[in-house]
């Protein structure tokens, strides 16, 4: 059992470094201070499909 926690533990920190991440290229990026708001509540709103639609869609 400790086993799956210590595996949730290290994927969990993993996408916490995604999404920071993601937010700091954001408000980084050349966008217009709009989108950089939107992507970055959508990104801590709802962090698994933000982040996944933030690299799909996100950088260029």
């Amino acid at each position: 059992m400790s086993m799956n926690i210590q595996t949730g533990g290290f994927f969990g920190l993993l996408w916490l470094i995604a999404v920071v991440y993601a937010i700091i290229k954001v408000l980084g990026s050349r966008a217009s201070t709009g989108t950089k708001v939107l992507w970055t509540v959508l990104i801590l709103v709802l962090p698994v499909l933000g982040v996944i639609l933030w690299f799909l869609l996100g950088p260029k």
